[in-house]
């Protein structure tokens, strides 16, 4: 097989290596590009998160996981450590942010069992999501 690079002079190809490297680099010839150029922009992509929540994956799992404590946002067990927004404030290790209620789903914390190992990340952070999302809507 025989595997043609494109022209060095295309204009596409110019833009496309100036938003891969973000510097004049990408206006080089590609015979004058290092591997390490190419690795560094690698690693740089890669440091972007990939990962958006899904309120609503979150709101399934939520219902599958969560609300024979917590339905309606209520906790049956300690009834004043809701996931309404004013609690979330007051009893949530780090306060009202999805990263805290995912450090939370996954560890667990007094009568809350750890949901790490048996929920995926992706899960976690959803149901995440929508806890957040929801508590700020009053459920």
């Amino acid at each position: 097989r025989n595997c043609r690079s494109p022209p060095n002079n295309s204009a596409a190809m110019n833009l496309f290596l100036f938003a891969l490297f973000g510097s004049a680099a990408a206006f080089q010839p590609l015979s004058k590009i290092h591997l390490s150029q190419v690795a560094a922009a690698g690693v740089a992509a890669v440091a972007i998160p990939a990962f958006a929540a899904d309120v609503g994956a979150g709101e399934q799992v939520f219902s599958g996981n969560c609300a024979a404590c917590h339905a309606g946002g209520q906790n049956v067990i300690m009834p004043e450590k809701t996931l309404q927004q004013e609690a979330l404030e007051e009893y949530l290790d780090g306060g009202a942010n999805a990263k805290s209620v995912v450090t939370q789903v996954t560890n667990g914390k007094n009568a809350m069992p750890a949901f790490g190992g048996r929920l995926s990340d992706d899960d976690i952070e959803n149901v995440a999501a929508y806890v957040i999302t929801t508590a700020k809507a009053g459920w």
